[in-house]
């Protein structure tokens, strides 16, 4: 056997049975490592599920709890196994996480990065949680992946998708399923070209925090480089639900698209103003006026009704897409709340069950372990096809979705429909890309 080592992040490794032709686990079990922050020693694990269940993303938040529910049921061998039925992966056995029992508690965000902040600290100081799940607000994300590193607990981030998560606020014990704003842009503008032409003037409403900056950022690169011009960029607060005196300036800018960096409630609120002041009834430049939301989800769409018909945006996954881990995921979740799930229930699903099997790859609990089993990991039958965990940002790679608003949707839940589904290799970006620089993953904290 091949002496052991100390790999740079403080996990115990070995070689394989030389001749034997055998291979042995590459990382130790608890056992074997030294002691890490909230180390399960009973027969139950303790997960935290950190959500908006007040505030403007709240419904988005509600969601994600139903998903994370479902996941821990999953993992604990109830009901019908969901999508460990389709995961690449076969580690999990429905046997809990190495062989012990999921427990979960729960916390609100309220939206806001302090409170999102002090609930995690509860969680991981009293309920002696392994890992925080969670977060439909990419300020929030931001706020709790730092908390996690400073703690040595694993946090597999929720709805975020600022450019900075995995940019320059990234961190090694902070891992993101989720797309990003980039992604978003390079997927949505050649669609955007060939829906409404090279020469276009947008004017943006932007929410003002990590999320809407760079989210902005991305869509102008990505439009200007197609041949739209940007007239303007306002800020938005998050806190707003009446964007009237926003949407009003827009008429009289030349602007001919209105771009709305904005999402959850803001998102309903702005588009059903615009809406209001007949934006989508006005021919400006001798082109019919448009509006562009670059990021949805199904629970916007269904909140803001007819509104949304015709609109053009991206998403990270969509229940009708027809692959089998989909297909397994939304019977699941309708068996159970009688309504299909949205992207934002996606990704805390399907990050519960990437811990939980990075757990089992690795055999240890050990933020450390956990990490490297999931850097550069690749697999499938999570609804996004072909999947990688990059090492290099902890982001995840796969195919986009660009959606539109369906013109004659039968149900609450039938209001987007999917126009393309961009592959992966058109929204991958180089690790040093200039809109993600400035940060460093540093080294993992196992506490």
């Amino acid at each position: 056997m091949s002496k052991s080592n100390v790999t740079r992040r403080g996990v115990l490794k070995t070689g394989s049975l030389a001749g034997a032709g055998l291979a042995i686990p590459t990382i130790f079990t608890a056992s074997s490592v030294a002691a890490f922050t909230n180390e399960p020693t009973g027969g139950t694990v303790t997960l935290g599920f950190n959500v908006p269940q007040t505030g403007p993303y709240a419904d988005e938040g509600g969601d994600e709890l139903r998903a994370q529910k479902l996941a821990v049921e999953h993992l604990n061998g109830e009901g019908d196994g969901g999508m460990l039925n389709t995961f690449s992966s076969k580690a999990l056995q429905g046997n809990g996480i190495l062989g012990k029992k999921v427990g979960f508690v729960t916390g609100d965000t309220q939206t806001k990065s302090d409170a999102a902040r002090a609930s995690a600290k509860s969680m991981i100081e009293k309920d002696k949680v392994v890992m925080v799940n969670g977060g439909s607000s990419s300020g929030v994300a931001i706020a709790v992946q730092g908390l996690c590193q400073e703690a040595g607990i694993i946090f597999m981030a929720g709805l975020t998708h600022s450019n900075d998560t995995t940019g320059k606020d990234k961190k090694a014990n902070g891992f993101r399923h989720f797309f990003n704003g980039y992604m978003s842009g390079a997927a949505l503008a050649p669609v955007l070209k060939n829906a409404y032409g090279a020469d276009r003037r947008a004017y943006h409403l932007t929410a003002d925090y990590t999320w809407g900056w760079t989210q902005q950022e991305s869509i102008q690169a990505a439009t200007e480089a197609v041949g739209w011009e940007t007239v303007n960029n306002v800020l938005t607060p998050l806190a707003s639900t009446d964007f009237s005196a926003y949407i009003a300036p827009v008429l009289n800018s030349g602007a001919d698209v209105l771009v709305l960096n904005h999402y959850g409630g803001n998102m309903i609120n702005s588009l059903t103003n615009a809406v209001q002041f007949g934006l989508r009834d006005k021919m400006v430049n001798g082109k019919q006026f448009e509006i562009v939301v670059p990021l949805y989800s199904e629970l916007m769409a269904a909140g803001a009704g007819e509104n949304v018909q015709g609109v053009i945006g991206s998403m990270n996954w969509n229940w009708q897409l027809p692959d089998e881990g989909t297909k397994a995921f939304v019977k699941s979740f309708g068996e159970k709340y009688g309504r299909p799930p949205s992207n934002s229930a996606h990704t805390c699903y399907v990050q519960t069950l990437l811990y939980a099997d990075a757990v089992t790859r690795a055999g240890s609990f050990n933020p450390c372990a956990v990490g490297e089993a999931l850097e550069g990991f690749e697999f499938d039958g999570m609804g996004n096809g072909p999947t990688l965990y990059r090492a290099d940002d902890h982001q995840c790679f796969k195919d986009v979705l660009v959606m539109k608003g369906k013109e004659n949707p039968t149900n609450e839940y039938d209001t987007l429909e999917i126009v393309e589904v961009t592959p992966r290799a058109q929204v991958e970006y180089a690790p040093d890309h200039p809109m993600f620089a400035g940060g460093s993953l540093g080294e993992c904290n196992a506490g």
